[in-house]
């Protein structure tokens, strides 16, 4: 058995918390792992306020004042996808190396969302179309707890 969902959400700070909740309540419900079920609702969570800060412009097109969220719990795999429509990462910029974040200095008061991804969860991509948006997919393996209801035998 699987499970998959997917949000449209606005660009908006209080849309962070409602993708969230959903995740771990849907986790909770399939019997995922606790610690799992957190960290992929913290990578999420950085995920969601990086397309609500950086994806778009609010005075633009509607397309733009909007992000998508979609869950798939398959088996012993999660993967989440944030997609949205704005600018897109910078080319070439410190922001993106490659399929990397490249780390905030100590002294700056964000920037430290995609490294942060990518210590949460086994494997993270990043597409990247400058001017049209971009999509940070990542994946955990899961693990169950006993008794779970879609837990792999």
């Amino acid at each position: 058995m699987s499970i998959w969902w997917s949000l449209h959400l606005r660009r908006e700070a209080a849309s962070v918390p409602l993708a969230r909740r959903l995740l771990l309540g849907t986790m909770e419900t399939a019997g995922v792992d606790p610690d799992v079920s957190y960290d992929l609702s913290v990578a999420l969570t950085e995920a969601c306020a990086n397309a609500v800060e950086h994806g778009g412009c609010r005075d633009t097109d509607e397309a733009s004042r909007d992000y998508r969220v979609t869950a798939y719990l398959d088996g012993e795999k999660c993967r989440i996808e944030v997609a949205d429509s704005g600018p897109g990462f910078p080319v070439g910029g410190a922001t993106l190396r490659g399929h990397s974040a490249a780390p905030a200095p100590d002294h700056a008061e964000s920037g430290r969302g995609l490294c942060l991804i990518e210590q949460l969860a086994d494997h993270v991509h990043v597409r990247n179309s400058p001017g049209r948006g971009a999509v940070v997919s990542f994946d955990k393996i899961l693990k169950w707890r006993e008794g779970a209801l879609l837990g792999v035998s």
